[in-house]
């Protein structure tokens, strides 16, 4: 198996390399990633520049590349031809934040296995819930064994069309996870604020600040699952349709 590695944080990212090494040994690990931090990214395609990839060495002497793009671009490079070898299967992480409920349509981690779907590859995003304002080193060992786990029931059971697994991991010991829950994404609360500041010639400009997301705890939930202390896994598919009310809205009259 070939297994191409993303992800949204950066070719240096800890996380990314924890679950590269992990990943070895269920078959070959290629290293493709942006070359900065792309967090909050969202699903992009770049196409009115050239994409730049570059050899680069990791902290342990492993090999990557490091792209100028996305990291929807980086599986998209890949998929092209960037690799000379056939990828079977595409992992993204480790995110050290959680990407729970409305989170996967902004995640990077989350949309570079999107993009795999889209090139007919199983993707595979993992993220461990870090609390938000950590210090110091954090320990990515337990959530990259939970990521080769579950990479090798999806190489071993596959998985259907349009499908990806979003995958949260408790920050915790592996010995302290309570097991594995597959979920449906549940309710994630933003507390965004709008901040306005002026320039030093007097220009406005704008953040997007305010308090870290919360989220609503309810059972069977990405949220719920994590809260208390289960690894959440959520199948997500790319057909965004509401099929339940295609039949109603026929009847509109436009």
């Amino acid at each position: 198996m070939h297994i191409l590695v993303t992800n949204d944080d950066g070719v240096y990212a800890p996380g990314l390399l924890a679950l590269a090494n992990e990943l070895r040994s269920l078959g070959k690990v290629s290293i493709v990633a942006p070359d900065h931090n792309w967090s909050a990214s969202g699903h992009v395609k770049t196409l009115r520049r050239p994409l730049r990839a570059k050899e680069v060495e990791l902290e342990d002497g492993t090999l990557a590349f490091a792209c100028d793009g996305a990291p929807s671009d980086c599986v998209t490079i890949s998929a092209l031809g960037l690799l000379p070898e056939r990828i079977d299967m595409v992992v993204s992480g480790i995110n050290p934040n959680a990407n729970l409920g409305h989170d996967v349509t902004y995640s990077g981690t989350v949309t570079a296995a999107m993009e795999a779907v889209i090139w007919n590859l199983p993707g595979v995003a993992v993220s461990m819930d870090a609390p938000e304002y950590h210090s110091g080193p954090l320990e990515y060992h337990t959530a990259a064994q939970v990521g080769k786990r579950v990479a090798q029931r999806v190489w071993e059971n596959g998985l259907p069309n349009n499908t990806l697994l979003n995958v949260n991991v408790p920050y915790c010991t592996m010995d302290e996870i309570k097991g594995f829950r597959v979920t449906r994404q549940g309710l994630r609360v933003y507390h965004d604020k709008l901040i306005k500041r002026e320039d030093p010639r007097g220009q406005p400009y704008y953040w997007i600040g305010g308090d870290a997301p919360s989220g609503v705890p309810e059972e069977g939930t990405d949220v719920g699952a994590l809260s208390q202390c289960y690894v959440s896994i959520t199948p997500l598919t790319l057909d965004l349709t509401l099929h339940s009310f295609k039949e109603e809205m026929a009847a509109w009259d436009f």
